[in-house]
């Protein structure tokens, strides 16, 4: 039973929360670079309530269940992704044994259900932006991975999220040692091509093929993707923070400074979607495997000798 509870109010509806004042945040800022007004704070949820109040419509010949899984699936690993790292967050002592693991792998399934649908839809346009996102998740992967072992290393090998915030918060953050300084830039890097935003927006080039994977979406599957997609805005920078950056503590001073953590984060993501051009898909592919590569390596390297 505290288990559905966990998951219902931190998986859920507080992570909802904070990721759709995070989406407003983001989109009004950029608003304001532009020179527009930008949106209402409630525009986030008022636009995922508008599209759960519309119809349905599947394309013609789609896999009909393959379609409206798809969505359900990266939602669900969003879900039990936020509740594992709040429970760590909140109580070390509760995580499990490869609860790191099991973090990076549900943090690498709300892309697949992405490349999922797109390809169930049967739309060329959906299958190329399907297509795109598939490269570009063997691209940033393996940097990804690499950079979030570099604080498993230095936590004496230990992959339980608990032992990695209670070694930071005895020797202090990962991030302050050169080993864990690379492997923060290279995780940001990588975090900004998971949230498939500019520079890294590829997928779902607007002006070249619409939507992309979702082009095909509407109503509730749709509104799902979109609240999906909020709450990784949240999820995945709050993984950065346990792991380089010695977690959130609710007590005091400690929530300040983990909110600031968070916000830090949050206008780094929102300057590079505004300052930044949108790469090619090949040009993202040298990117991260060149020298995006090579840097996590190195980090791992160091992190392996001690620094």
């Amino acid at each position: 039973m505290i288990h559905l509870i966990y998951l219902l109010v931190f998986g859920f509806l507080l992570t909802t929360c904070i990721g759709l004042a995070a989406s407003w945040i983001d989109r009004k800022v950029t608003a304001r670079i532009q020179y527009r007004v930008g949106p209402p704070l409630l525009q986030p949820l008022l636009d995922i309530v508008k599209l759960l109040g519309k119809e349905t419509v599947l394309p013609s010949g789609v896999s009909r269940v393959t379609f409206l899984a798809a969505p359900m699936i990266g939602l669900a690993s969003v879900m039990v992704v936020s509740t594992v790292l709040w429970v760590n967050s909140l109580y070390p002592s509760q995580g499990f044994v490869g609860d790191w693991i099991v973090a990076l792998y549900l943090l690498a399934i709300p892309s697949l259900s992405v490349i999922l649908g797109g390809f169930a839809s049967r739309n060329p346009l959906a299958g190329l932006g399907a297509s795109r996102e598939m490269k570009l998740v063997l691209a940033y992967e393996l940097p990804f991975v690499l950079a979030a072992l570099v604080p498993v290393i230095e936590a004496d090998c230990s992959i339980r999220l608990g032992d990695i915030l209670n070694f930071q918060r005895a020797n202090g953050a990962t991030a302050t040692s050169p080993a864990g300084a690379l492997a923060l830039l290279v995780a940001i890097v990588c975090m900004q091509a998971k949230l498939a935003l500019v520079p890294f927006d590829i997928p779902e080039a607007e002006t070249e093929i619409l939507c992309g994977p979702l082009v095909e979406y509407g109503g509730p599957p749709l509104a799902i993707y979109r609240l999906m997609k909020d709450m990784l805005l949240f999820i995945l920078p709050f993984f950065l923070i346990i792991l380089f950056l010695g977690g959130v503590r609710c007590d005091g001073v400690h929530l300040f400074w983990g909110v600031l953590k968070y916000v830090g984060l949050l206008a780094l993501i929102t300057v590079g979607r505004n300052t930044n051009p949108r790469l090619r898909i090949d040009q993202a592919l040298k990117f991260f495997w060149g020298p995006v590569t090579f840097i996590s390596i190195g980090a791992v390297l160091l992190a392996a000798w001690g620094h």
